[in-house]
């Protein structure tokens, strides 16, 4: 039996006004979570590189396993697990959140022990000479060009965080799968629908590429 299929592109542009809400959601938890991340990433990325090894030793503990599962385990578990422990319900977009915290702060933590390391010892050694403190010479030399180096490997991360909200519809987050879903129950036009959330993350992951491909190129971030 012959069948045929023709795409239907009115159907895919309605569907339109009915996924953009969904992307203040996505944002929300990407870059929400992205910016706790952060604060987390140089907490434990200065803990994976400290003389210590009592400290060092949690810090890779928490970036391994963090590191070694996937953000849907993590979502599930800090949605329906959590409650168990706390005696009461997470809301989906805080659950998100912390997913997309937890998880990203992992490998931030990496990417900022790698651009402290990769940052000459004898820079260090010189501000020691100038009459800096160690805290000094961290603040004013090391960090200022390790923030520089650190930041077309966060902008990466910022797009795997994006495209890893797409995940969270498992739990009722409305981002732009969920309002895919909610939209095909009705109209069940789910080729048409899912190939306009594609465009709208692509277009999303692209400006931010965009954006740091510029910084690249004027010379403001990377080496």
């Amino acid at each position: 039996m012959d069948v045929t299929f023709e795409f239907d592109w009115a159907a895919a542009l309605a569907s339109i006004p009915h996924l953009l809400p969904g992307i203040p959601y996505t944002l929300l938890i990407s870059f929400g979570g992205l910016a706790i991340g952060f604060v987390i990433g140089i907490i434990f990325g200065l803990l994976r590189i400290s003389p210590l090894h009592w400290l060092r030793l949690p810090a890779g503990f928490y970036i391994e396993v963090f590191r070694g599962t996937p953000v849907l385990v993590q979502v599930l578990f800090i949605f329906y697990g959590l409650p168990q422990i706390l005696g009461g319900p997470i809301n989906a977009l805080v659950a998100g959140i912390a997913a997309i915290a937890v998880n990203s702060g992992a490998y931030i933590s990496e990417i900022v022990r790698g651009g402290v390391e990769s940052i000459e010892r004898g820079q260090r050694e010189a501000g020691l000479s100038l009459g800096l403190s160690r805290t000094q010479a961290f603040r004013y030399i090391i960090w200022p060009q390790a923030l520089r180096r650190m930041i077309p490997p966060l902008g990466n991360q910022a797009i795997i965080s994006i495209k890893d909200t797409s995940l969270f519809s498992v739990i009722g987050v409305g981002e732009l799968v969920r309002q895919g879903q909610v939209y095909i129950a009705t109209t069940f036009t789910a080729l048409e629908v899912y190939l306009m959330v594609a465009l709208l993350y692509l277009a999303i992951t692209w400006s931010l590429s965009l954006v740091l491909r510029t910084l690249e190129r004027k010379g403001l971030v990377g080496q």
